[in-house]
Formats: structure tokens, C-alpha cells, sequence
């Protein structure tokens, strides 16, 4: 370790997004210890599956910055995904800086936190693609790279200290549909500044080869709905504009009209119309006028890739959806990837549509998906032209980072540290490594709130959730004495048929104030905490059950 009060350390610090993917939050600090400026980029959130029940959306605890935010220089977003910007809204009163993104991001952006009412207190300042600027003690430049949605940019991130380049997610798509193919030429002058790190995507590190381009899409999806002869539905991630502009070719090489259903498709269309992105494209016909359509004249571009189950498809397959309808000889084709951890409800949604006798198409059957992610051929050439002194793999559960290391390491790369949440790495001066942790954490949003995943509410839900709840309610005498028969309300515990259970429960809490002497039946403490423990007992005897037990203690 370097002495720390006078030298200029160049440090990185992921808070999210390291050792998971989604959610991501990555700190650049640059300066002495004592005084170090940092530099966020991205700020995102992911999908709640086993946190608990009512929870919607998960996203980093910033405690760490938070405490810091009067050294905070900026918050840089790299693209508009919701793993990267979608925590913006909710925590920026938490760090009150300045958001610096492209126009397309600042659109996204802009819609969530009028949600909140923060769209004319947040500070955004518009840079462009290629652009150079400063934020703070950072000299910046957004490198043009191909990714799932517009504008996505890698940072070459320059301070005293050196170079570092961070990818945020990326691909070398040379037919990108939508926007230039990535920078090839801006990409190998920044390797000529000898990088001290990349900093780099990792979500398709097993995968060989490259992703496959956009561009190759167009003649797959038109032979696949040129098979089809009723209705067609295409699912995909609605924030994929290039996606959407692929859809619409295929659909008019067969004929048929594209209807958009999916409140997200509709607002990124809009974006995307808004920042000229499919200028020339012929407007899309909304889900209330689609009866208007015959059968075999439209494909239903859909949200619900991924089992949701308040989307556009799955609404449509359950019947719950007002104009939209699908049946027997219908085709699905789903132009995505499973997100690891969706496979249960895209399984369910898959066997719903079996059950209608919908044909699905997935990119098993067809090539009607191509990733936005770099497989390892990509990876090889990235580190080719970077030719970095180290290699810091992110966006990744821990099995995706150690391959994205092994790829490095074939790549000659001299130092590959492999990270995980909370992990300081100081990558200048001397070699990359690991030299300090912090403690990190996750928020919940719940209802209207943030709440910690470690927290009381989110604890005790989940034990309510697997151990069901009872609230006994009992009346003494002054001196102690029962008074009628105890209460029980039990939530999560008790069919119709476990009526007996009452009786056990009376029978506990009479025979818990008989066992106990009468200065311990009048004090309210003792007497409470005795039958709680007595109530317990039966459900575990019972039922093998723990539940969050109360006792109400009224003395007339």
C-alpha cells in the first residue's frame, strides 16, 4: 500500500453490478485518500424475485457515496437499460449531483423522474456520442459501442494517474439497424495511452464466437413469419428500438401491419421517434385499434419476453386483455434471451400458450435473437485493441467474471482482478488489486418507499410469508385471573379444518397462567411474553410452524 496522504490514487469500487447481473453502480475515485473526488457511473436497479413478497424493483445501497456526496463530482450514464439508469429516480435525492448522459438516455431518463416530480430539480447536462468533457477531476470521452439499445457508450476515463477504459455493456455489431457500428478507430487511438485497466462487461463470457449482428436478423424473422398464417406475436425488450425497426421490415416484406400492445413499447417508440431514430418508419397501429386488422395482416409486437405477469403478452394469453386475443394456429416468437432467474415464469407463460394452442418460436427453433452482449470472440478483440495493463471484469454473476478473467488471462493480460460488490481495487499507482472493502447492501422499493432487503419489514414478511402469523388476544382480572376464552387470528396457518387448533391454543394459555406465580400473572411483560411462548409451542407441535406470534393483553 502507498503511503495515502500525499499521492494520487485511481481507485474503483462497484456498489452493484459486480458478481450479479443488473443493478449496476460503479464509483471511480481519483485523488489522496483524504480528499479523494469520485465519479459514479451508472446507477441501476434489478428485477425482485426470492427478496420477498411486494417487492418490485431492487437497487445498490449508496451509503457508501451518500456519506461522501459532497466529493461526488457527477453521475455519467452509459446507456438507458434499466440496470443502468433505472435506480436514477429514486436515489438521486440521496446524492444530489449533477447526470450527464446522451440525448436518447436523457429522454428515458427525463419520463422517470417526472414520475416523481423531479424532472426540474435534477441537474442533466446532454453530451454526445464521441463527445470529450469534464466532470470534476475526471477528463472523459464516450467511445461509440453496439449494444440492444441507442446510443450506448463505453468511457475512456483519464486522470493523472492514467487511463482506464470502462465498457459498460457493448458488442461489435457491424449492421447495427439502428446508429453507427462502434469506433473501431477511437478504440485503437485510446490503446495508444497505454490503459492501466478495462473495466468490462462479462454477461456472455461462455459464450463462443461473437453475438451475431442485427443486421442478419431481417431475412430469419421474415421466413418465420412468412410461415405463419393467422396472428403473429413477437416479444422483445422494449427498450431494443433496433429490434423494433427490424420487426417492421419483416412485417412489410409479408404484408402485414405491426401493431404495438405494452404501455414500455409505446414509450420508447416515442423516444425513439422523438430523438429521430426511426424517422421513415411508418407509424405502428395501437393495441385498441388492432380489430380493425384481419389475422393473417398483422404481427402483435408485444412486451412480456420474460413471463411478466402484468405484461402485454401475458395479459393477451390469459384473456385479460381488451382488444387483443390468442389461439389455436397463432404463432409466438420470442426475440430475446432468458434473463437468468426468469426461467420459471417464461416457462409458465410458454405453457399457457401451448395449452391455446399457440406455436412458439424461440431462438432455438430460429434465428430471431441476437444478444447485445459480447461472446468471447468479442471479448478477445476488445482486449486485442485495448492492449490494457489490467483487466477488472464486471456485469456478471461470479461464474461469468471468472471466465471473462480466464479470457483475459489468454489474452496475455499482465493483472486480472476478479471483484465482487464492495471490492476497492486501487488500479494506480502500482499493480491492480484489491486493498480494502466497504459494506454494501440492497434497497427495496416497496409500495412507495425505499426500504433495506436486510431490514425489519422485509425480514419479518418473509417469515410471515413461510411461518404464518397469529395474534392472541387475552383478557385478565386484576389479580391475574382468565377472563372467558382466549382470541386467536391466525393469517397464513390454519385451514378450515384445523379448528381444533383454537382449543390447543386456549387450553396453552390457560395452562401457561396456571404455571406461572401471581407476581408473575400481574406483571404485563412476563404474563405476555409466557403465553407467546406457550402459543408458539402448539403450532410448532402441530405443524411444524414458527410464527410471528403476538399476544394482546387487556386487564379489566
Amino acid at each position: 500500500m502507498t503511503d495515502g496522504t500525499a499521492s494520487n490514487e485511481l481507485v474503483f469500487l462497484p456498489l452493484g453490478g459486480a458478481g450479479e447481473i443488473g443493478m449496476n453502480l460503479n464509483l471511480y475515485g481519483y485523488g489522496p485518500p483524504a480528499s479523494r473526488r469520485w465519479l459514479m457511473v451508472d446507477l441501476g436497479v434489478t428485477f425482485a424475485r426470492s427478496e420477498g413478497a411486494g417487492l418490485d424493483v431492487v437497487m445498490p445501497d449508496p451509503a457508501f457515496i451518500e456519506q461522501r456526496r459532497d466529493c461526488l463530482d457527477g453521475l455519467l450514464i452509459t446507456h438507458a437499460h434499466e440496470d443502468h439508469l433505472g435506480a436514477v429516480h429514486h436515489l438521486w435525492p440521496r446524492l444530489r449531483c449533477p447526470v450527464y448522459g446522451t440525448r436518447f438516455s436523457l429522454s428515458v431518463l427525463r419520463r422517470k423522474l417526472a414520475e416523481v416530480g423531479l424532472e426540474n430539480e435534477v441537474p442533466l447536462v446532454e453530451v454526445g456520442v464521441g463527445e470529450h468533457f469534464r466532470i470534476g477531476a475526471f477528463d472523459l470521452e464516450l467511445v461509440r459501442l453496439t449494444h440492444s439499445i441507442p446510443e450506448a457508450n463505453g468511457v475512456a476515463i483519464r486522470t493523472g494517474a492514467g487511463t482506464v477504459m470502462h465498457t459498460g455493456d457493448w458488442k461489435f455489431d457491424p449492421g447495427p439497424v439502428v446508429g453507427e457500428a462502434s469506433d473501431m478507430a477511437a478504440l485503437e487511438r485510446i490503446s495508444h495511452e497505454q490503459v492501466l485497466a478495462l473495466v468490462g462487461d462479462s454477461t456472455n463470457a461462455f459464450e463462443p464466437g461473437d453475438s451475431g449482428s442485427e443486421g442478419d436478423l431481417l431475412e430469419s424473422l421474415s421466413e418465420v413469419i412468412g410461415r405463419c398464417r393467422k396472428r403473429v406475436a413477437i416479444t422483445c425488450f422494449a427498450s431494443n428500438v433496433a429490434r423494433l425497426k427490424t420487426i417492421s421490415a419483416a412485417a412489410a416484406v409479408n404484408g402485414r401491419s405491426v401493431v404495438l400492445a405494452g404501455a414500455s413499447l409505446k414509450r420508447f417508440n416515442a423516444i425513439a421517434r422523438e430523438c429521430g431514430l426511426l424517422d421513415g418508419e411508418p407509424r405502428f397501429v395501437d393495441e385498441a385499434d388492432a380489430n380493425a386488422l384481419p389475422a393473417d395482416n398483422m404481427v402483435i409486437v408485444c412486451t412480456g419476453s420474460q413471463g411478466e405477469p402484468t405484461a402485454a403478452l401475458t395479459r393477451i394469453v390469459s384473456g385479460q386483455h381488451a382488444t387483443l386475443s390468442l389461439g389455436s394456429g397463432d404463432t409466438v416468437i420470442f426475440s430475446s434471451r432468458v434473463i437468468p432467474g426468469n426461467e420459471g415464469g417464461i416457462g409458465r407463460l410458454h405453457n399457457a400458450l401451448l395449452r391455446n394452442g399457440v406455436e412458439i418460436v424461440t431462438q432455438r427453433d430460429a434465428m430471431v435473437h441476437v444478444s447485445g452482449h459480447p461472446a468471447r470472440d468479442e471479448l478477445t478483440r476488445m482486449y486485442q485493441l485495448i492492449r490494457p495493463r489490467a483487466s477488472v471484469p464486471v456485469h456478471g454473476e461470479l461464474r461469468h467474471l471468472m471466465e471473462h478473467a480466464k479470457v483475459a488471462r489468454a489474452c496475455q493480460v499482465p493483472e486480472v482482478v476478479v471483484v465482487e460488490n464492495g471490492s476497492m481495487v486501487r488500479l494506480a499507482p502500482g499493480p491492480a488489486a484489491v486493498y480494502d472493502e466497504v459494506e454494501v447492501g440492497r434497497l427495496a422499493f416497496e409500495g412507495n418507499r425505499l426500504v433495506p432487503i436486510n431490514g425489519t419489514l422485509v425480514r419479518e414478511r418473509n417469515r410471515v410469508i413461510y411461518n404464518g402469523a397469529a395474534v392472541v388476544s387475552v383478557a385478565l382480572q386484576n389479580g391475574g385471573e382468565l377472563i372467558g376464552e382466549p382470541e386467536l387470528t391466525t393469517i397464513g396457518l390454519l385451514e378450515d379444518e384445523d379448528a381444533f387448533a383454537q382449543d390447543r391454543v386456549a387450553k396453552a394459555v390457560r395452562d401457561a397462567l396456571q404455571g406461572m406465580t401471581k407476581s408473575a400473572r400481574l406483571d404485563d411483560d412476563t404474563a405476555r411474553e409466557t403465553i407467546r411462548i406457550a402459543v408458539r409451542r402448539v403450532f410448532r407441535d402441530l405443524f411444524d410452524k414458527n410464527p410471528r406470534t403476538h399476544v394482546h393483553l387487556a386487564r379489566l
